[in-house]
């Protein structure tokens, strides 16, 4: 499972996330959405992306995918720790 995470700058709910993923154990890749290449790679999951009720993207965003399918999306902390549990 490859574990993909978009963040943005000075972020709690971001680096709180970060924090369950290292106390897992769980590698991620990390991309900020204020640089380019965040922008460019969270547009290759768009369209299962969380969005608020204005339209903005829910911040910290995992993509846990498999050979590119998506497994779930995850945004925060509590929901990657839920969905840990689950998977057993």
């Amino acid at each position: 499972m490859d574990y993909l995470l978009f963040t943005y700058p000075n972020c709690n709910k971001c680096e709180t996330l970060k924090k369950a993923l290292a106390a897992a154990g769980t590698a991620y890749q990390e991309f900020g959405l204020t640089s380019p290449p965040g922008k460019a790679k969270i547009r290759e999951f768009i369209n299962v992306i969380k969005r608020d009720d204005k339209g903005a993207i829910i911040l910290p965003t995992l993509v846990a995918h498999t050979q590119g399918i998506v497994r779930a999306v995850l945004n925060s902390a509590e929901e990657f720790e839920a969905w840990s549990r689950s998977r057993g």
